[in-house]
This record gives C-alpha cells, sequence and structure tokens, in this order.
C-alpha cells in the first residue's frame, strides 16, 4: 500500500513555533517599519523621550538617504534604551548616545549629505536643537 503525502506550497514565511518581537516585511521593493517600546521612561527623561519618539516617527518622511536614516534611527535606538532600561540612565552613555544621534543628524543639518530631500535640513536643525539640553 502506498503511503499518501501531501505537499504543501505557501508564498510567505511560515512560522512553526512563536513569533514575538519581530518584524517581516515579504515580497516588498521598500519598506518601513517602526516598533515601539513601550518599556517605562526613567523619571526625569519623559521630555528627552518624547523628543526622540517624534523624532523616529517623521524620520521615514524626512527623506534621509537610507545609510542616513539607518544611522539616525539605530542612534536614536540608543538614546531610548538608555533612558528606559531597568537601571537609571548612566550619564556618561546617555550623553554619548545623545552626542551620536546629534552626529548622525549633522551632516543633514548642515547640508553636507548628499541627496537629502527639500525640508530635510531644517528638519535636522530643528531635531539637534530640541535635543541640546534634554540629556
Amino acid at each position: 500500500m502506498s503511503e499518501s503525502r501531501q505537499e504543501n506550497n505557501y508564498h510567505g514565511p511560515v512560522f512553526h513555533r512563536d513569533v514575538s518581537n519581530a518584524q517581516f516585511a515579504w515580497a516588498n521593493e521598500t519598506v518601513t517599519q517602526n516598533q515601539q517600546n513601550n518599556s517605562a521612561v526613567a523619571p526625569g527623561f519623559e521630555a528627552l523621550a518624547a523628543v526622540v519618539g517624534d523624532l523616529l516617527r517623521q524620520l521615514p518622511q524626512a527623506g534621509l538617504p537610507d545609510q542616513d536614516r539607518e544611522d539616525t534611527e539605530a542612534a536614536a535606538q540608543e538614546v531610548l534604551a538608555e533612558i528606559t532600561g531597568p537601571e537609571a540612565p548612566e550619564p556618561r552613555r546617555l550623553r554619548r548616545a545623545l552626542n551620536g544621534l546629534k552626529g548622525a543628524l549633522a551632516p543633514v543639518a548642515t547640508g553636507v549629505a548628499a541627496g537629502t530631500a527639500l525640508g530635510a535640513q531644517e528638519w535636522a536643525q530643528q531635531a539637534i536643537g530640541s535635543l541640546t539640553g534634554l540629556g
């Protein structure tokens, strides 16, 4: 007697275990993904968290070249990680993270970054100004 075997053809990702805190894009030409980490913000850093959160929300529309956008997003995530971690923010790490974020925005703010969209320079200047004095 022959054994019957069922074959499935899937046209997308298939997960055989639980998947959490993951983001997937399938068959996209371009994609922008955002993920919110709703961890508690350390007391006294709420304004900084709000500014960085706004920056991350506006980042996809800023028209930055891919590398500049990725660098800015990574630097912003470092700031958020420091102020939402399980321990109080360590001042030196936070200062470095903020300087990294400002540094990622600086080429755009000064007009040095090639390929930026119209208005990106002013947006980056405003973002740097908003970050100044919050860390």
